[in-house]
């Protein structure tokens, strides 16, 4: 059985750079992080992460009148208001994990 195997993938130029960034940063090359997320694939029997069309777009508030502004804060109040809250750590992981960061 060979030790390794060749593997060839044509990738957007920008994705790998920004991959590869990051992955330098963290010490692992490109082609260990592709043996552990074969690994990973193995483990999970699937995909190690969820593939979904996300319902809603994320609201960008830069783009909102003052009016609508307000109408958000008051959504948020009123959510407040009837317990509809998380605690924030759970809340940042879960957006992390919707957003893949």
């Amino acid at each position: 059985m060979a030790k390794s195997a060749n593997l060839y993938a044509r990738i957007e130029p920008e994705v790998k750079e920004q991959a590869e960034s990051i992955l330098s940063a963290l010490g692992i090359p490109a082609s260990n992080a592709i043996n552990m997320f074969y690994k990973q694939i193995i483990m999970h029997r699937g995909l190690p992460f969820d593939v979904k069309i996300p319902t809603e777009k994320p609201l960008n508030m830069a783009v909102l009148s003052e009016e609508q502004f307000h109408a958000e804060l008051e959504k948020g109040y009123a959510d407040m208001k009837a317990g509809r809250t998380k605690d924030a750590r759970q809340a940042f992981d879960d957006i992390r994990k919707d957003y893949g960061l």
